[in-house]
């Protein structure tokens, strides 16, 4: 497979998920916070919403790849299992006798639970390996830009493993090795910095949430306390020095608050003109209005600069974009509707987009802008038929998840764009 992703908005190809396991079934409360989940989950009913969420994608999408699968087949070649273990056990600081505990693979998400746990010590004592059972967020360990894919590295101790278990997947899954190598870049942002504990620690964070593909040569980050301004510039510079197409950046700087964890929980594109937008932060003059800036790449020196807005920096770019707010005008909905992801919209195509069935004002101000209203089952069960074929029309899809609403993350979380068409201009 040849990774290509040069837009937010061009025809879904093929895209990695991850169904919500065993890792989520032991979770308990005081691992919440630090996961940013506001409730542990019913792991049955959440596995429901997602199958019916991987179905929508299908309708689409020509392959929807389980990236534990995949995983699983990387560890079934022994020299590649026994190098993978290394790896973590180097980098994480896991005891020695940790590989023979990994007889499962499924373990390297699932956990590893202590034969007689004191239950009442913390909940880390509970395990010899904790779940991690974020893990069906793909969009934050891993990023693809034009037909490269770059590793996250998380802000939290508790995904760390997340991104070195989906590089070990792209750079040794048959399905995506590249003889010639240089596709996938690890060290700009994972330095060996001596010990585990450093690792956790010092080393510079960029999670996929923060990353928006606007254009093959455009893209926009978040600053915020997910991802640092030490990683969009070393990324700048990796762009530059590999002469990639990318040449300007619109960075926004996200406040540190628990509602704002990622730029895409504010902005994401929809069609080729259409943003979907928390107002008060990414419209100009708005109460909450973050700070944008540029990167240009074209200079013999990267040059920063202040810009207004992002939707004006937008424009000068020659990316007009109607913002269509998230919630609608009353402001509070507005609020209520962010808060449950209602701006973490998905595009299957261009103005073909996937949000959840709570955000009701964000769906009525859709349909206001030309958008159709459709209900998941009424797509699944054949009701309901989307046209694509008919640039002019427009579809929202209504995704039932009361269940994985509830974990913080919303359709473009829980998705990694692979292979995308590119947009017609």
């Amino acid at each position: 497979m040849t990774l290509r992703v040069t837009s937010e908005i061009g025809k879904l190809k093929s895209v990695l998920v991850h169904l919500p396991g065993p890792e989520i079934d032991r979770m308990v409360p005081s691992m919440m916070e630090e996961l940013l989940f506001d409730d542990i989950l019913y792991g049955n009913r959440a596995r429901e919403e997602h199958r019916r969420f991987q179905q929508v994608l299908g309708y689409v999408a020509d392959e929807v790849l389980e990236v534990q699968d995949l995983l699983e087949e990387v560890l079934q070649v022994p020299e590649q299992r026994g190098a993978i273990i290394d790896d973590l056990s180097r980098t994480l600081g896991w005891a020695p006798e940790m590989e023979t505990r990994l007889r499962d693979p499924s373990a390297l998400v699932t956990g590893i639970e202590k034969p007689t746990p004191d239950v009442a010590s913390a909940a880390a004592d509970f395990y010899e390996l904790p779940p991690i059972p974020n893990y069906f967020f793909q969009r934050d360990p891993l990023v693809v830009v034009g037909e490269r894919a770059i590793r996250g590295s998380m802000a939290t101790s508790a995904r760390l493993r997340e991104p070195l278990l989906n590089g070990y997947v792209l750079s040794l899954h048959p399905r995506f090795a590249n003889p010639e190598g240089g596709k996938f870049w690890f060290q700009e942002f994972s330095a060996d910095y001596g010990k585990p504990a450093s690792y956790a620690r010092m080393r510079p964070t960029l999670e996929g949430g923060d990353v928006l593909v606007l254009r093959e040569d455009l893209l926009a980050i978040g600053y915020s306390e997910r991802t640092e301004k030490t990683t969009i510039e070393r990324l700048a510079e990796s762009f530059k020095k590999l002469k990639s197409p990318i040449k300007r950046i619109l960075v926004v700087a996200i406040p540190p608050a628990r509602s704002y964890m990622h730029l895409d929980t504010v902005f994401t594109m929809i069609s080729q003109d259409e943003c979907l937008v928390y107002g008060p932060m990414i419209l100009p003059d708005g109460a909450e209005e973050a700070d944008v800036y540029e990167c240009d790449l074209t200079k013999r020196e990267i040059t920063w600069t202040t810009e207004k807005d992002l939707v004006s920096a937008l424009k000068a770019q020659k990316l007009d974009l109607k913002p269509i707010r998230c919630g609608g005008q009353d402001p509070i909905a507005e609020r209520r509707e962010q808060w449950t992801d209602g701006a973490n919209a998905f595009a299957l195509a261009p103005g073909v987009v996937l949000i959840y069935d709570r955000n009701e004002a964000t769906a009525a101000e859709l349909a206001r802008s030309g958008y159709t209203v459709v209900d998941e089952a009424d797509l699944l069960l054949g009701r309901e038929e989307l046209e694509l074929w008919k640039p002019t029309k427009k579809y929202v899809i209504l995704l039932a998840a009361h269940e994985l609403s509830r974990a913080r993350g919303g359709p473009r979380c829980m998705t990694m764009p692979l292979v995308r068409e590119d947009p017609k201009p």
